[in-house]
């Protein structure tokens, strides 16, 4: 993987936590915590190939449910 596509999943993942903050009302932070915890980092960069063509709104859902059925309680 080149520097430039690094960049690109940094800056997508980066930008998935954020508006999964905005949505549930956390702190970037607990955000990024919780999408840890429940596997939703790891499914953003296994899927990024498929993820980013996606409107990031759908990405948001795509991940509470992901999260939901490994335990996390955010809804």
């Amino acid at each position: 993987m080149g520097k430039e596509e690094l960049l690109n999943r940094l800056e997508f993942v980066v930008a998935c936590v954020g508006e999964f903050s905005i949505t549930f009302q956390l702190s970037n932070s607990q955000a990024y915590a919780y999408l840890r915890r429940f596997s939703g980092i790891e499914y953003l960069l296994k899927h990024y190939n498929a993820l980013h063509t996606l409107p990031i709104n759908e990405v948001v859902d795509y991940l509470k449910v992901l999260c939901q059925r490994n335990g996390g309680k955010v809804a």
